[in-house]
């Protein structure tokens, strides 16, 4: 089979054709800039081709339109004819309690998902249009939604549940949901089959620009970072992370700014950008900056190593133990440095790092010294995989 996995954002939409079988990726691409003016880059992976376009886009049906057409090329494309492709399936960012796996769309899943735009304001919407755009232009092949948030609906009510009054959670659908649910999924498959048995206890370290942790009990979500959005847990490229919610009044109230202002601070000028003085919410630039005798940029690795640690430490604890710890995604699959700051001091959890094992990047590996009785590992996650593979299961 052929999925075509589209990921759909505000301005942009990121696309995989891939076999869900074998995982092979034929070719992959981003539309950016749509709505503004248009652009393509595209990659056909077995020719060893990558083309960018200017291509006018003002809305995601030309995006869409612009992918086909260009995987169908006969020069720059992996497939002769739109008819290759089996189905399609869409990461959706929030799917609220409603879904706790993934689904066809139909107008009832489609309504469900306008449903939780309020929870999702910013995805959803683009996810809806990417479905949209698809189901336009290619109105007989099966489409399917793979949530974010899915994963994470195993959760008990002792972790979901916020301290604050019924009516919100019973009006308002005010909770904890997760996200990166998709990734955290795909971890927990992926170590169930590397350690050979599923009666596991893990926890998932998804670290990048975005980050989240994730307890998992026989592959099964018993508590993550993030909340009702993606702005909680560990501090992030450019998210603050958990912060007392009276910072937030402070400032609206100090400065004048409304409550929306304030979450744009907290959510794209804070985070180890900020500790880093404005520098970068790269991880390596902060690494370099380290290096150099840059104190902000010390202090916001450290602040960043420091959290990740503790959410290790209370999840060991909520798990009643722990079996492996992961390190996956952009800094977790790249970044010895935090994984090494991460893991010192946890000696007493049975976490015991190899300096040398612990220097790989992009590996799938046991990084963890033989005698640690916590197996640490480097897996690189694959959401597309998930994604596509969920899209061919509900598509046969």
């Amino acid at each position: 089979m052929k999925i075509l996995v589209i990921n759909a954002g505000s301005s942009s939409l990121k696309y995989q054709l891939m076999d869900p079988d074998s995982g092979e990726v034929f070719a992959k691409g981003l539309c950016e800039r749509i709505g503004i003016d248009g652009r393509l880059t595209h990659r056909a992976l077995e020719k060893d081709i990558k083309v960018v376009r200017d291509i006018p886009m003002p809305t995601h049906a030309e995006a869409i339109t612009a992918v086909l057409e260009i995987l169908v090329d006969e020069v720059n494309g992996v497939v002769k004819s739109v008819d290759e492709i089996d189905a399609v399936g869409h990461r959706v960012l929030h799917g609220g309690a409603k879904f706790t796996e993934s689904c066809l769309i139909d107008e009832a899943c489609k309504q469900a998902i306008r449903d939780c735009i309020p929870l999702g304001p910013l995805h959803n919407p683009a996810n809806l249009m990417g479905i949209e755009a698809c189901q336009k232009i290619m109105p007989t092949k099966p489409q399917v939604a793979v949530f974010d948030t899915a994963f994470h609906m195993t959760m008990p009510p002792k972790a979901y549940r916020y301290a604050i009054p019924d009516e919100y959670y019973e009006n308002d659908s005010l909770r904890r949901y997760g996200f990166h649910g998709t990734s955290h999924r795909y971890i927990a498959k992926r170590v169930a089959k590397l350690m050979g048995r599923d009666d596991l206890k893990v926890i998932n370290a998804h670290l990048g620009n975005g980050s989240s942790l994730c307890a998992i009990r026989n592959g099964k979500c018993q508590d993550t970072s993030m909340g009702l959005g993606p702005l909680a847990g560990v501090p992030m490229g450019t998210r603050a992370g958990d912060v007392d919610t009276t910072v937030a009044q402070f400032i609206a109230n100090k400065y004048n700014k409304t409550i929306d202002e304030v979450l744009t601070i907290l959510n794209k000028k804070s985070g180890v950008l900020a500790l880093s003085g404005g520098l970068s919410s790269d991880f390596r630039d902060l690494e370099a900056g380290a290096n150099a005798g840059n104190e902000k940029c010390q202090l916001a690795m450290e602040k960043f190593a420091y959290e990740v640690k503790k959410y290790v430490g209370a999840y060991a604890a909520a798990l009643g133990g722990l079996d492996v710890l992961v390190f996956t995604a952009g800094v977790g699959e790249n970044g010895p440095t935090i994984r090494r700051m991460v893991c010192e001091g946890l000696d007493f959890l049975g976490i015991k790092l190899d300096e040398e094992k612990n220097q790989k990047r992009g590996e799938e590996c046991i990084i963890s010294a033989p005698d640690s009785k916590v197996t640490v590992w480097i897996i690189p996650t694959n959401e597309e995989l998930m994604i596509a593979q969920d899209t061919a299961e509900l598509s046969k």
